[in-house]
């Protein structure tokens, strides 16, 4: 779990083909089956859509995050031979409307040839209500949602 100035981000080592991870990131139906963090997702995955997050908090309370996806770039292996992929979506809630708290979330897979995949994300804030999103709590959340996925995408692979 780390945080780097007010901005939320967690990490994980899967043990699975970044394709796999990759399908369930994008598969927002079953989030409600293994996701503790963003427990239900609903929307589609194509750029420019709405989608509605469920968001369970560690205490337990539970708030909804209007988002907009922003970035699909599907598994593709560079020059390098590393293969990669990329998911954000951009906070819509008030007070983004208002200019008071932008937030970009990135999810990224990354596995070179024959390794594990690793799923970095972070949460880009900006704006004076910045403090006020809790970062902290956020990257508590980052932090089960990246454990989870491990888990689901171990166990389909």
């Amino acid at each position: 779990m780390g945080s780097t100035h007010g901005n939320p981000s967690a990490s994980a080592t899967i043990d699975a083909p970044l394709d796999a991870v990759w399908g369930v990131m994008l598969d927002l139906p079953s989030y409600e089956q293994w996701n503790p963090f963003a427990y239900r997702i609903d929307g589609d995955t194509s750029v420019g859509s709405p989608i509605l997050i469920h968001v369970r908090w560690a205490n337990g309370k539970t708030v909804k995050s209007p988002e907009r996806i922003a970035v699909v770039e599907p598994p593709t292996t560079g020059s390098d031979g590393v293969r990669r992929a990329t998911l954000a979506y951009d906070y819509e809630g008030f007070p983004s409307k208002i200019g008071l708290l932008k937030g970009r979330r990135w999810q990224r897979l990354e596995q070179r040839d024959g390794g594990p995949t690793t799923y970095d994300t972070v949460e880009d804030f900006s704006g004076p209500l910045v403090r006020f999103a809790g970062p902290g709590r956020v990257a508590e959340g980052f932090a089960r949602h990246a454990a989870a996925l491990k888990q689901r995408a171990e166990s389909l692979a």
